[in-house]
């Protein structure tokens, strides 16, 4: 009650109430016991579920504020809605230009499912434009998404992520006090709809 009266969240506060049930519980199973019994801790009622969508005029203006290296990856997610880190992660053994799929394996992907994702449209044409810069530039860079003057690994773009929001049109508030109104996770829902 204390916490809710200084505004914080529901869901966080039932973090906090998890990591308390896990002390009480390694208290527990240490030797010697240092807790007797575990007390019950119930959870609060969390209504957090986010319900952000892609439509493809929003999906078109990103693309196009979005720098030429981080462009792709926008179209993976848009029409995969694979995770961030299963994209970034991506690797050129895995992608199969000329049987058209791209294929996650067991234990690379959050749920350790392997999946296999057809290549059509846009997807294939974004890929094999990966492929001809890759072999242009860096014949030796294994991942698929990659910084092209560099060749290295994209790992982080949230600074790009809001400029581009910015630019698009896709950004509440003000600029300084603003937030971008596209997450990236929404790709994720958007592909799954």
């Amino acid at each position: 009650a204390m916490r809710q009266g200084k505004g914080i969240a529901n869901g966080t506060i039932n973090r906090e109430l998890a990591l308390l049930r896990r002390a009480f519980n390694l208290g527990r199973i240490s030797t010697p016991p240092r807790v007797a019994r575990v007390p019950h801790i119930p959870t609060l009622e969390e209504n957090n579920v986010r319900k952000g969508f892609f439509e493809h005029e929003a999906y078109a203006a990103m693309r196009a504020a979005l720098p030429a290296d981080l462009a792709p990856v926008l179209t993976f997610a848009y029409h995969t809605g694979c995770r961030r880190g299963e994209i970034l992660s991506l690797q050129w053994p895995q992608v199969e230009l000329m049987e058209r799929v791209v294929r996650l394996e067991p234990g690379t992907t959050k749920s350790d499912e392997g999946r296999t994702i057809p290549l059509t449209g846009e997807l294939y044409e974004t890929l094999a434009m990966q492929r001809a810069i890759r072999d242009e530039k860096h014949p030796g860079c294994p991942w698929v998404f990659f910084w092209h003057d560099t060749g290295r690994r994209i790992r982080a773009f949230r600074g790009a992520w809001e400029a581009a929001c910015l630019k698009a049109g896709l950004w509440d508030g003000d600029e300084k006090t603003g937030k971008p109104a596209k997450l990236f996770h929404d790709l994720r829902r958007t592909g799954v709809r």
